[in-house]
Parts: C-alpha cells; structure tokens; sequence
C-alpha cells in the first residue's frame, strides 16, 4: 500500500474492537473550500497538469484557445462561468486520451489599459498624453497590464482552472507584434487593406475611431430630444419638415433627402403650408386639423431649393448647397419622411452628398465639441442639443421637439457617446470575402445554434469594412511606411524586413511606439523618405491573430501551429459574438480562408437573485473569491454546470449554490464517506478482492446497469457538448446510488462477517465510487480527486496517482440490463405513488396496509413485488390492467373553451357529458385524445374529469 493519507484506529459501532484504517477517514462537514486547498497543492507539488500533457505525447491533439483576459482588470464572477467551462472540455478530452496544450494568454493593448494609466497618473486625453511623453506613457502602460496578475492567477488556481501560465503569450512582445505585422501584409498583398476617408464611429473622448464590432458592443437604451425642424423653401411660401435624432448636427446641415419612390403630400394648418410624407401626416400632425393641397413622388423635389438654417458655412459652400436630394434609405417608418443631411456625421449622409457633388463641412471637432464657426464653442455635441433646440424655436424654425426613445453607441470602455464622423481611418476590405465569411460560419458548431444562424449569421450577412487604425499610442503599432514626398506606402512584413530596408533600425528594436516611428528608410520610388504612418491598430486584431501569433507562426513552431488548427473548441460570454468571436473568424478567413475554431459554447452572462445585470454601483456584484472561499470551487462549478444551459442566463446567489452542494456534492461525499466508514470497520480493502459479476444480486446489477447506462451517457453528452445533459445525469445516478441502492443495502454493509453478498455489496458500491469519481472529474475536479485519492491511488501502485490522469471511462455493454432498469424504473415510479397516495389518506408509513393495487400493463418479478411491499408497508400489492372497479370518472364541462366551440348548444352538450360512461370514456380519452360528443369533437381542455376512489 503506498502513499496512505492516514493511520488510526476507529472504533466499530458493532462490537468496539480497535482496527486500523483502511482508508483515510472522511469527515462528514459540507466544508470543502478547505479541503480543495489541500487538492490544488498536490497537483501543484505533483505537476499534475503538465503530466496530463506529457502523458499524451504522440496522441492525437485537441486544441482549446483561451480568449485572452486584461490583466490590468479584476476578475468578476462571470469569469468563474467562463473559466469552469473552458476547464471542462480540455479536461474531458484529456482522458479521453487527446494530448491538450492550454496555453494562457494575456491581452495587453488597447484603450483599456490606457484609461487606466491616465486616471494613475492624473492626465486625461491625447493632449495630456502627449505633454507627459509617449515613451514614459507606454512604459506606464507596460507596468499597468500586469497590475492584477497575481489575482488572476490566484483565481484560476482556486477554480481549478488549468493553463500554462509559465509561458504564456503576451500581445505586447515583439515575437506576437512580429507574427501581425506578417498577417497585416499578407491582407495588404490581397489588396484588402486601404487607406479611406469615410464617415466612422468616433469617440471624442478617446480621440480614435472604433470598429462596428466595438460598437456593437456599447449600445445604451437612451430618451432624447428628437428634432422636427422647418426648412423654408425658396420658391414658395412653405415648409419642408424634416426629422433628426441627432440635433447637434443640424449646424453643419447642407441638404435634404426624400424618397423617391414615396408618396409626399403639401399640407395646410392653421394657414401654414407644409412638406412631408403622405403616409406620416396622421402621425405628425395627430392633434391638428389638415387640408391636404395636392401629393407628388420623391422625385419631383429633386434639387429643390431651401434656405439654410444658419450661415456658418462660407458663401461658396453656401452657393452649392441646400438642396433636396434622392435616395432610397429614407423610409417613412417614422420621423417626416424628410431627413437632413449633414456629410460629416453620417454613413449616408456622405455618400448622399458625394453623389450630388455637395461641399463638405464639419462644425464639429475631433474632441466632440462644437467649432468656433457656431455659437455654441467648445460645447460638447450631447450637450448643445438643448441649446440648439432652444435657438431654433426662439427663431421660429423648430415645428416640434418629440422625445425619442433609441439604443444609441457609446465607447465600450471609457462609456461616452459615439459620433459618427468621417476621418481618414484604415480599413480591412472584410466585405470582399463576406461570402467566405458565411461558408466557413457554416461549418461550426455554435452552441446555441441560433447564434450563428441568428446574431452571428446576420452580423456576417451585414459585414462592414473592418476599422482596423486607432490614432492611440499603445497598441501594435500599424506596419505601414508612407514616403514624404510621392506618398509610396509599403507594408513590412518582419523585423528583418524592415532592417534590410533601413539602415537607423537598432539592433533591439521595441515594436511600439515612438520606438519603431523613429525607424526610416528610402522611397523605392523617388528616394524620398519613407516614416510609420502614426495609427495603431485596434486591439482586437491582437486578439483575433493568437492561433497562429501565440506561436509566433510562421517565423516559428510551424508544426504546432498546422497541428493546433483550427481549435476544437472555445468558449466565451455572448458579448464576444461581435468581438473575440468575430475577430478570430474574419482573421482565419482573411489568411487562412478557413474557421479558426469548430465548436463553440455562448454563455449567458451571470445575474444576480433577481435576474438584475450585477454592478457595483447596485450593490449586488458578487466578489468572485468571497463566493470560493465560502462555497468552495467544486459547488460553484457545479451550480453553473446544472443549474441551466451555460448559454441562458445565470441567477447566481447563495441559495442557489448551496442547494446544488447539499443535493449533489453532499449526497455523493456522504455515500463516499458512507463506505470507507463501513469498509475501515470490516477492514474492507477493495483492492483485495474483484467484482464478480455472476455471484451479484439483482440490486447490484441493477446499480451497474445504470452505473454503465450513465458512463454512456455522459460521454455521449460531453462529446457533444451538452454540460448541463451530462450533469443532470450524474446528480441523478448519484441520488439513486444514494437513496435507493445503499439505503436499501445498509442491513448488507451491517451485517457479520464477510459472506460474498457482504463483499457484493462493497464492490459494487466501490466501482459505482470510483467510476463516478472518473467520470464527474473534468467538472468536480477536487472532490473527485479526493474520493479517487483515497480509494484507489494510495491502494493500487499501478494506477495513476490523480484521477486527472486516468482513462475517461468506457461503459461495459455488457453491464446495461434495460429490462432490469426498466423494471426497477417502476418500482420506484410505484414507491412514489404510494407514499403519495399514504398521505393523501393521512396513513403514516408505519402503519401498515393490507393491500395495494397498481394499474400496470407490466407485471413485475416477485424480487420488486417485495421491495414495494417493504418500502410501502403492504402485506399484498397486486397488479391490474383496469381500476375501474376502484375508481369512478365523471365529466364537467370547461366552460371557458367549451362555449366557443358548440355556442348555443350548451346545454344539450352539458346534458350529454353528464351522462358519460366515465370509465370508458376515460379510456378513449387517453386513447385517442378526443371525445366525440353528437357533432362536436371535444379534447381534454374542453374538459374537467373528477376522480373519485370508490368504496
């Protein structure tokens, strides 16, 4: 016997003897935190994990991605969701016999960390920044991502979380930059990357256009002062209303845009004359009296003139502006039917004003405030509305002021409103391969699937140009060089690259900013002089490129990379549907024209009791160590693998954590703790004796059969990744293990001696342990450890010394007796009834009963006709195929339902209900589902049937 946990000596509740343990004691206490410490060390000191690795070596790999955490942030209790289902399946699949490398990462770049050094450092805003320096900046930067990675690490040891955290991959290094600088050439060489002037989501406060899959991510349900405003034609003496949720852009107002193709009407109130949307006059003008003069087609208002709003655009800009324009995106679902344009803060407003050759203004600078061309200077565009409405109804020109409730962007990190706003930005060509985009979403399998045929599939049939440049300082730095004099530009592709071409490149260069922007060469054109454009790229490229940048493909490690492609399997919160999901995707596609990954579980994100999103500022976020070091690991693993589908919404509070320990980890520690108390007793070493299946009583193979029907089960579920399936399947086999099989063996453990049945009863209860223990160990790693541990690894020198190590599971077929199960299924079913039937006539279960009758189509063996008569206190239980000697039916009529189907013939239908046959009515109810009644044809919920036990 080797590495006992113990030695002592119990004392037998029999006879008081002393005896030496046989296995470790367990303690009965719901107290597991404790004991997981002492579990986590182990695997530790032993290496377990990377012995689950090396194990493998020349077996087949299966390949999970971790989506990169900030390090610079505190983990939440969603992270627990996330980290026990990513821990699940490379677990499953490592005893499984896949070889799993779980390689960590950590995402570095980005808007995030930079938020975060300005508030240390007490700057705000590119200005600041480039007043305290870029370089001092990014080396704060650099300090700032690795502020909680003792907490992060802490936290995914106390999850159970395996991962190699020893040589992670990092965004920031040069290796990782180098391996996207090569995917940004390679899309470069496509033709797919391009410099562009266009209209984009812009945050004033960050200063730098963001991504449609950034945006998509911010959207904040907002009530706003809307704008219906008067536009006095020149060429008569009437209005055009025109509609806009954005009033700060009325200022930079130089056209407006009708349909075509719709019907607008010219209307009288009350002596003014009007232009809108025929369809929309009801709607605008609701609490008024109107006289419609004539209607015309869209097209008719073509460049017709208006007088401008303001005059803070120049009279040459003036003398080729404000007029009406034509274009099918104007829809009359809501505002006039009329919509003013303004070419700098919106997507079709540009295109709009480019197809009519319109000017170009914009009133509006890159900090979101309001030019000094306006009268609202240096005020921030959310905040001139009110005052801009105020000005326009003092001069008469605002019709109405509607509040308008709509989901409106912000900045997914720093939270201020987007504005839409053209800059010069560098774009990925995505809409080029939206085609490959939708093929290669087809081949995964997105858990739910609604998500990809839904959220994603729509995302993809809608795709934009990627935004890829960001005008920030700590990012990977946009591999492009431009000349100073003939505009050349050149993408490079490496390091080397770069030093072949320039002759200032040190020897050590940092891939960031200001380092590499100091790095020149010569124009290969005109001898000018080729410098870094100044954009850094958006963060989620880093992210998106890990597969093959973690790698630092294709400098290096080719073959794991060509090996660990795409990934088997990923898991992150549905918010990563736009962002981590998409980004892995598009790259994949873009360099590789394949998925990146084949499986992948959305999980819905954690709420608190009451199904509120948690936050700090409501009081009801949940400290994710707090709720560990309560509840322990195993018990909030398990809460998030059962308590619903990972992919819907998760209530997560005490209550709920506490039930599934006490259901689930108690019942199967108690069993556990039930045996070795009984085999230290008898002294009982299992692995001194062998299972014989033959000699076994039909309890135990009944505990087999359904030991083995679980082993099938389970695997099948995991191996098609339905968590919450698996789990129920375990809770309920232990609970049956628990509450039926022991407590209807307990004489068997009890009894003197050690007589075969004894020794049956030991074995089957240890290999149903043991087995379980295997099989629930990719989700309860600790106490699966525990209970192997005890049992098996400090017994058997030829096993595994961690579960973690040991072959998942393979149910014997021959073990898996249907019929038996079957059998067994309505014994129980039985048992059920008739304790409820006990309480229904207030007879407590000691109080025995001479008969019981059962309608059963299936007659069971005499062995279960025994177990009923002794779990129900009957001295006789007799099957019949008919109760109705027992039991009398009556009908009544459903009113409700039953009056809309026969209406006037009520009563006559209620006088033929009343004179059923019950019984045999009842029979062809349940039959066929329907009851024919003269000429109706009735169904159950057009029914009420009484039940009465007769005498």
């Amino acid at each position: 016997m080797r590495d006992k946990f113990a030695n002592g000596e119990n004392r037998s509740p029999n006879n008081g003897s002393s005896v030496t343990l046989v296995y470790e004691k367990v303690e009965t206490n719901l107290n597991f935190a404790s004991r997981e410490k002492a579990v986590a060390d182990f695997w530790r000191e032993n290496q377990i994990a990377k012995k689950a690795v090396d194990q493998r070596e020349g077996c087949e790999s299966y390949t999970f991605y971790d989506g990169p955490p900030t390090a610079n942030g505190k983990p939440h209790i969603g992270h627990v969701l996330t980290r026990v289902i990513k821990d699940l399946f490379p677990r499953y699949a490592s005893m499984k016999g896949k070889k799993v490398l779980r390689k960590a990462g950590w995402d570095t770049h980005g808007l995030p960390v930079e938020l975060e050094v300005e508030k240390e450092i007490g700057i705000n805003g590119k200005e600041q920044i480039e007043q305290y320096g870029i370089e001092p900046f990014i080396k704060k930067c650099r300090e700032s991502v690795w502020r909680y990675k003792a907490m992060w690490e802490e936290f995914s040891d106390v999850v159970g979380f395996w991962a190699d955290m020893e040589d992670p991959y990092i965004t920031y290094e040069n290796d990782y930059i180098e391996s996207i600088w090569w995917a940004l050439k390679k899309i470069w060489e496509a033709d797919l990357l391009y410099q562009g002037h266009k209209v984009v989501p812009y945050c004033p406060r960050c200063g730098t256009p963001l991504s449609s899959h950034e945006v998509a991510q911010g959207y904040k349900d907002l009530k706003e002062r809307s704008a219906i405003v008067k536009f006095k034609s020149v060429d008569a003496d009437e209005y055009y209303l025109a509609w806009t949720t954005t009033p700060w852009t009325l200022p930079s107002n130089l056209g407006l845009c009708v349909n075509p193709n719709v019907d607008y009407a010219r209307v009288e109130v009350d002596g003014t004359r009007y232009i809108l949307a025929r369809d929309l006059v009801a709607t605008v003008f609701k609490d008024s009296e109107v006289k419609i003069l004539d209607t015309f087609k869209g097209k008719d208002l073509e460049f017709k003139k208006y007088e401008p709003l303001y005059d803070f655009a120049t009279l040459e800009i003036q003398s080729k502006a404000y007029f009406i324009t034509c274009d099918d995106y104007v829809t009359t679902e809501d505002g006039t039917g009329i919509v003013h344009i303004a070419p700098a803060f919106g997507e079709d407003d540009n295109r709009v004003c480019k197809k009519y050759s319109m000017p170009f203004v914009q009133f509006v600078d890159s900090k979101g405030q309001m030019t000094s061309e306006t009268k609202w200077a240096g005020v921030f565009v959310k905040d001139a509305d009110p005052l801009i409405l105020r000005d326009l109804k003092e001069s008469e020109k605002l019709f109405a002021a509607p509040i308008f409730e709509h989901s409106y962007p912000h900045c997914w990190r720093c939270e201020t409103p987007l504005i839409y706003y053209a800059r010069e930005s560098w774009f990925i060509k995505m809409t080029a391969v939206r085609e490959k985009l939708l093929e290669n979403n087809a081949k995964i399998n997105w858990i739910p699937k609604t998500i990809g045929t839904g959220r994603f599939g729509d995302w993809l049939e809608h795709v934009q140009d990627w935004g890829i440049s960001r005008n920030r300082y700590w990012g990977t730095p946009l591999n492009i060089w431009q000349c100073d004099k003939c505009g050349h530009q050149h993408a490079v592709g490496s390091i080397a690259e770069l030093k072949s071409l320039s002759k200032n490149c040190p020897e050590n260069l940092e891939l960031h900013r200001p380092y590499v922007d100091e790095v020149t060469f010569e124009c290969e054109k005109c001898h000018g002089t080729m410098k870094r454009v100044p954009e850094v790229i958006d963060c989620w490229f880093d992210s998106g490129a890990m597969p093959f940048a973690q790698w630092h493909y294709p400098f290096e490690n080719r073959d794991i990379f060509d090996s660990h492609f795409p990934a088997n399997f990923i898991s992150e919160a549905i918010d990563q549907t736009r962002g981590w999901f998409y980004s892995l995707h598009a790259i994949s596609t873009l360099l590789f024209g394949t998925n990146s990954f084949e499986n992948v579980i959305v999980l819905g994100h954690v709420q608190d009791a009451d199904g509120q999103k948690m936050s700090k500022s409501k009081g009801n976020a949940v400290d994710p160590m707090d709720a560990l070091r309560k509840h322990g690991a195993d018990a909030i693993r398990w809460y998030f693998y059962e308590n619903s589908a990972p992919y819907l919404p998760n209530r997560f509070h005490d209550g709920a954590v506490q039930e599934g320990q006490r259901k689930f980890l108690g019942t199967l520690w108690n069993t556990y703790a039930f045996f070795v108390l009984y085999a230290n007793i008898d002294a009982f070493d299992a692995t001194k004796y062998s299972l014989e299946y033959d000699k076994l009583s039909v309890m135990d193979r009944w505990c087999l059969s359904k030991l083995e029907t679980m082993v099938k089960k389970v695997d099948s579920d995991l191996s098609n990744y339905r968590v919450t399936e698996a789990a129920k399947t375990i809770q309920e086999f232990v609970d049956e293990l628990s509450n039926w099989y022991v407590r209807r063996s307990r004489s068997r453990f009890w009894a003197k001696g050690m007589e075969q049945d004894k020794i049956n009863a030991y074995m089957t209860l240890y290999t149903a342990l043991v087995t379980t223990a295997k099989v629930a160990a990719p989700m309860i790693p600790f106490m699966t450890e525990s209970i192997y541990r005890n049992l098996v690894a400090s017994h058997d020198e030829s096993a595994p010394i961690s579960v973690h190590l040991c072959d998942y599971p393979i149910p014997n077929e021959k073990w898996i007796d249907p019929e038996l199960e079957s059998e067994m299924d309505l014994v129980l079913k039985i048992v059920v009834l008739g304790r409820s039937a006990r309480n229904t006539a207030n007879i407590k279960n000691r109080q025995p009963v001479q008969n019981i009758y059962v309608a059963s189509e299936k007659i069971l063996p005499e062995f279960f006709v025994e177990i009923v008569e002794d779990e129900l206190n009957v001295k006789h239980l007799e099957f019949k195929k008919d109760l109705g000697e027992f039991i009398k039916y009556t009908f009544k009529p459903n009113f409700r339902t039953l009056g809309k189907k026969v209406g006037k013939k009520m009563k006559e239908v209620q006088a033929a209900i009343k004179n059923l046959n019950g019984a045999e009515s009842k029979e062809i109810l349940d039959r066929t589902g329907e009851l024919k009644i003269g000429e109706f044809i009735l169904t159950p919920e057009d029914l009420e049937i009484l039940i009465e036990q007769t005498e």
